[in-house]
């Protein structure tokens, strides 16, 4: 084989890792599962129960947000959206359906508008695949989310992203009338 060739079979690994980073996963408690991984990358999946978010059970290193001095005023149209907290997906994929596109466009243009916002978006699964997988899936839903909330111009900064997996599922149940209400992105405000 070439040198060049044979440093590049010895450095791909490397890279693989290093790009890829990692998910921890926490299998202690009610949270088992739970994987938070801010805009960074740093995951803080050990978190207390003191650095959690309201009664949403989110951890992560978002403080509580001061309330703006003067928020926008949300049209009526706009309120209404913003009063949507939760998008769906279908079975096995992390794409915002065109349906939830205008909720997500609400959501960014508060946020832009008010800097010292931020929210936690918590992604969802139904109970079918590997825990492991759904913990990856759900990241995958959040951070999807987040993406299309960047490109509205939210700063990185306001939004972090948490994965339940399968953990917290909306609806009980073992078919897709229960199933399709657990794949979910969930929008939390730090109050």
């Amino acid at each position: 084989m070439k040198p060049v060739i044979k440093l590049v079979v010895a450095i791909l690994p490397v890279l693989l890792i290093i790009g890829c980073g990692s998910t921890e996963v926490k299998d202690e408690g009610s949270d088992a599962g739970v994987a938070v991984t801010s805009p960074s990358g740093a995951s803080t999946a050990g978190a207390s129960d003191a650095t959690r978010l309201g009664d949403g059970g989110t951890t992560g290193d978002a403080q509580p947000v001061e309330p703006v001095a003067e928020p926008v005023d949300a049209g009526a149209g706009d309120a209404d959206l913003l009063s949507e907290r939760k998008i769906y997906f279908d079975f096995d994929l992390a794409e915002i359906k065109d349906e939830y596109q205008a909720i997500l466009q609400a959501h960014a243009k508060y946020l832009v508008a008010n800097p010292n916002a931020s929210v936690v978006v918590e992604g969802h699964c139904d109970e079918r695949g590997t825990r492991e997988y759904n913990i990856a899936l759900g990241e995958r839903r959040a951070y999807a989310v987040m993406q299309f909330m960047a490109l509205q111009g939210v700063n990185k900064d306001q939004v972090k992203v948490v994965s339940f997996g399968e953990e917290r599922p909306d609806v009980e149940g073992h078919d897709e009338s229960a199933w399709k209400w657990n794949r979910r992105a969930v929008f939390v405000y730090a109050e």
